[in-house]
């Protein structure tokens, strides 16, 4: 048992470090798994096909379309130039005096509404960069400022969130991803508040230091380049959409031929500045957009609706819509005897992605054939980000049976016996050890979900409650340095993790982990909210 529960810890020990060192988690999971399964003496080919791909396919099964319909949603707003749009709108509004409010809550809105974190990055990156130079604030803090916005409040505590972050608990609850509305909205201010009072105090304390927005980064230091390097990283893509933080971190590594999220290339025009959509060229054909990779809405409500739509559709889905119609023939065996309750939480975001789809492709009928790709293009894109969580999934099913997880199980209910704590601390430290939150969260719901779920009926506790918190917990330690997204964003703002890492960490890691672990008293003293 002891040797099995080392090769555990050495797994988990080599997927951190092969994620940390760019390897993809579709090779890094499953080569992890055959670890531990050599110190556990299990039969390895039993495990991967009988174990590790069951468990991998039935997470595709699962999400497979929220993940394809968020793909393909981010890559049309950025096609049809929305989501660049909203951004601008917002820090024009703001002006550059308020760059970090105006990132922040820029960044947070184009999450909320829809679009995963890895366009949000790309979309947010050239626009916060020119807000931080036109307010001298130190570069360092732009992946502190965009992870703010999309790694946090709006990606697991504000209720109705389409992250998949916040669907996963659904499923295991048979809750909606309005959950504990009071408790995600109360929960998702202080960490907004929180963060901002650290980014400002970062933004005055480096200031004081001297530290402006012209100083050379460590990579333009290295490379002996006086040239913005996050500037040529803004052209890069890694494949336009994962709602999972898990992603690995050599994808941002990748180019494209055609443009990607929330970025142009610079060819046609001449120009070689990849992020400027304002730019024309005369030669371009009628049929298709004057700025290669990106249109121009014809006014600055458009860019709106496609975003106000999945919030609008997805709280009438749940709230509305679903409880009114017949739903009982799901209970027929074909069905898998379900109720509304298992599923209501993702066939509402499903719903909401799919009319905020058509309305995009409504409003931009005149190029309807061209931003038809994107449809083809985001498809594509969705593979990679649900592979890379489910390969972790398939991990954590392999490890979950073998024997030496009994120490762990025993480890986490240690703890607490109470259902939420419980949850809370098994989400939490797993979603760390993976560098995911769905992944992590789906790992520790998959072995004790229905554990939990019947402890906390049993001891009064809301499901609701549940969820929210489960979904809070996720998002905290999974922020660790290998973080398929906090290395991506790092890397497209141009920085290293010695120069931005520590702001990234307090807004996306520290602060959530605080916040979450505040609110289980209080919702054990007053219940659900």
């Amino acid at each position: 048992m002891a040797l099995g529960l080392l090769g555990i810890l050495v797994s988990l020990a080599l997927l951190i470090t092969l994620a940390y060192r760019g390897v993809t988690i579709v090779v890094a999971a499953p080569l992890s798994a055959l670890v531990a399964m050599l110190f556990s003496g299990a039969p390895i080919l039993a495990n991967y096909t009988e174990i590790f791909m069951p468990a991998l396919a039935n997470f595709i099964g699962q999400y497979f379309p929220m993940f394809l319909t968020g793909a393909i949603f981010g890559k049309l707003m950025t096609m049809a130039g929305y989501a660049t749009d909203i951004a601008r709108v917002v820090t024009r509004w703001l002006g550059p005096k308020r760059a970090l409010l105006a990132t922040v809550l820029t960044t947070a809105l184009l999450t909320y509404g829809g679009i995963s974190v890895f366009v949000v990055v790309f979309v947010m990156f050239p626009l916060a960069r020119e807000l931080f130079r036109a307010a001298d604030i130190p570069r360092r803090l732009i992946p502190g400022a965009i992870a703010h916005g999309m790694l946090t409040f709006t990606m697991t505590a504000l209720p109705g969130s389409p992250q998949v972050q916040n669907i996963i608990p659904g499923q295991a609850f048979q809750t909606t991803t309005f959950a504990a509305p009071g408790l995600g909205i109360l929960g998702g201010t202080i960490i907004f508040i929180l963060g901002m009072l650290w980014l400002e105090h970062r933004k005055r304390q480096l200031t004081a230091r001297g530290e402006h927005f012209a100083d050379p980064t460590a990579l333009e230091l290295r490379s002996g380049a006086g040239a913005d390097i996050g500037a040529g990283a803004a052209a890069m893509s890694v494949g336009d959409g994962s709602s999972s933080r898990g992603s690995a971190g050599s994808s941002a590594g990748q180019t494209r031929t055609s443009p990607g999220p929330g970025a142009t290339t610079a060819h046609d025009n001449g120009t070689g500045n990849g992020t400027d959509s304002g730019n024309t060229s005369d030669s371009a054909s009628p049929a298709r957009p004057s700025t290669p990779g990106m249109l121009t809405p014809p006014n600055h409500v458009f860019p709106f609706i496609p975003v106000l739509l999945v919030f609008l559709i997805n709280f009438g889905c749940t709230m509305v819509l679903f409880p009114l119609m017949d739903w009982g023939y799901l209970q027929d065996e074909r069905y898998g005897g379900i109720g509304l309750g298992d599923r209501a939480g993702a066939w509402a975001v499903l719903t909401a992605l799919a009319g905020a789809i058509l309305a995009i492709l409504a409003m931009n009928a005149r190029h309807l054939r061209w931003i038809l790709q994107g449809i083809t293009d985001g498809a594509r894109n969705a593979l990679l980000p649900i592979f890379n969580t489910a390969s972790e999934v398939g991990y954590g099913a392999v490890v979950a049976s073998l024997a030496a997880f009994a120490l762990i199980r025993e480890g986490i209910f240690g703890v607490s016996e109470n259902a939420l704590v419980a949850s809370a601390v098994s989400t939490s430290t797993i979603s760390g050890v993976t560098g995911s939150a769905s992944g992590g969260m789906t790992i520790a719901l998959n072995a004790l979900g229905e554990e939990l779920r019947d402890l906390a009926v049993d001891q009064g506790i809301s499901l609701e409650a549940m969820h929210r918190i489960t979904a809070m917990a996720s998002g905290g330690l999974d922020s660790m340095p290998h973080n398929g997204a906090v290395i991506t964003l790092i890397i497209v703002c141009g920085m290293t993790h010695r120069e931005s890492y520590k702001d990234v960490g307090v807004v996306s890691l520290v602060i959530p982990v605080l916040v979450t672990a505040a609110l289980i008293p209080l919702v054990l003293t007053v219940g659900s909210f």
